[in-house]
């Protein structure tokens, strides 16, 4: 007897058929998206209105997608693109410590703009007052279009006369998909399918930039301004990464789990009574770091809370998934232009302890020379006998040392610096505040 289909399962399939045919049309304009357009997995949610995502699924409401095909597919187009582009740019996972639905605007209307300046046929729409205006005060920025520095521009009009209001209309203008899917917590809480799909989505960022520079001349000005939106949205990841470069290849005491099976083991007992047949292995390679020395420059120049957020963000790198040794040590030195303070740290709760009273002290003129030599001397006195880098927090305006120390080094700039000024032999990173505060 042949299978009489449900009205469920119908509006399963029809819908499954338009949202194929929804990743065809942007593949015909977006080509160089091909392998995010098809990185989602299609799935049906009763429990939803609109589209959401994971960074694994593309969750739909059945019902919708079939209504609004008959009605404005080019929205569909745009609702599918716009719930890529959020997992492209990384938004399900730096949230942070920012208020979450401030951050939620924050990232529709990144996205929007961005699809927005793509002006492709299959995506383009009439731009309202609301979107111009907005889009206005982005363009006056000098850092990029990123959620982060939206976020900061959204912040100041809750603070402007009738600004809850603006933002109440702001979300409405570009209320796209449903965030509900998207990681609470980040770093330790979450688990490890949307770790494992931050990573995904990492590596396809990455190619379809390589892929669109090797276009070279054949890219449009909406595609170069997407590259320019992930880049700009790239800033907090390319930290993490720029701080694994200090990371150094060690032996420490551990059983890997991937060297060692339990079955062999565990049989060898049984039949020997004390003699296992193959051994766990004790140690195994892992990237971490033994010590480090983290500098803060506290000129005039540089202010607290960029200073705190900057030790709490480059912490949370350092004692995030396994990268602190057990007896790890991290001396965190203040320097104008003299060595203000030192304070060793040995484990995660003495770190606890020090963000938590950490006072900033200094405010002189910057000279980077003290900082060095009093390393140096950490090293002669042998209370650093395994040091991995010295990262230096700074504007930029100081002396710069002229002898290349013996450790690695890198300076992580606030603001836009003199790349002739910085020593050849210095790792150096721009990190811009709206990187930083929450």
């Amino acid at each position: 007897m042949a299978h009489i289909q449900t009205r469920e399962e119908w509006e399963a399939e029809m819908s499954g058929r338009i949202l194929a045919h929804i990743r065809d049309e942007l593949y015909l304009e977006l080509r160089f998206l091909d392998l995010a357009i098809s990185a989602l997995q299609p799935e049906a949610d009763r429990a939803l209105t609109t589209f959401a995502t994971d960074g694994e699924k593309l969750s739909f409401s059945a019902d919708q997608v079939l209504r609004v095909f008959r009605q404005n597919v080019l929205f569909l187009n745009r609702a599918y693109l716009h719930a890529v582009l959020h997992c492209m740019f990384s938004h399900l996972w730096t949230c942070g410590s920012r208020e979450r639905s401030l951050w939620n605007i924050a990232c529709d209307i990144a996205v929007e703009y961005t699809i927005d300046g793509l002006n492709k046929r299959c995506t383009k729409r009439i731009l309202t007052w609301q979107r111009q205006q907005i889009y206005e005060r982005i363009g006056e920025e000098k850092t990029g279009a990123s959620a982060a520095v939206i976020y900061r521009i959204l912040q100041e009009i809750a603070a402007e006369e009738g600004g809850l209001k603006r933002l109440t209309e702001l979300g409405r203008e570009f209320y796209t998909d449903d965030h509900r899917y998207w990681p609470k917590q980040e770093n330790g809480a979450a688990s490890q399918m949307p770790q494992a799909a931050q990573k995904k989505w990492s590596r396809i960022a990455r190619q379809t930039k390589l892929a669109q520079e090797e276009r070279g001349e054949d890219s449009g000005e909406g595609e170069a301004k997407l590259l320019a939106n992930l880049a700009a949205e790239q800033g907090r990841k390319s930290y993490r990464e720029f701080l694994k470069k200090f990371a150094v290849l060690r032996e420490e005491l551990h059983c890997d789990p991937e060297e060692f099976d339990l079955n062999y083991y565990t049989y060898g007992l049984s039949l020997y009574g004390n003699l296992p047949l193959i051994e766990p292995l004790e140690t195994r390679e892992t990237q971490n770091i033994r010590e480090f020395v983290i500098v803060i420059d506290t000129s005039d120049s540089t202010s607290g809370p960029l200073v705190e957020q900057f030790l709490k963000e480059t912490a949370d790198i350092l004692t995030g998934n396994g990268s602190f040794f057990h007896r790890s040590v991290i001396r965190v030195l203040q320097c104008d232009n003299q060595v203000r303070s030192d304070t060793r740290i040995a484990g995660q709760q003495e770190l606890a302890r020090f963000l938590g009273e950490f006072r900033l002290c200094g405010g002189g003129g910057t000279d980077f020379r003290p900082a060095f030599s009093y390393v140096d001397g950490l090293i002669a006195q042998r209370e650093l006998t395994d040091l991995a880098g010295l990262l230096y927090f700074t504007d930029g305006k100081g002396i710069y040392p002229k002898r290349r120390p013996d450790y690695k080094t890198a300076f992580v700039f606030l603001e836009e610096y003199d790349e002739a000024a910085v020593p050849p032999w210095a790792m150096r990173q721009l990190l811009l505040p709206e990187e930083l505060l929450p």
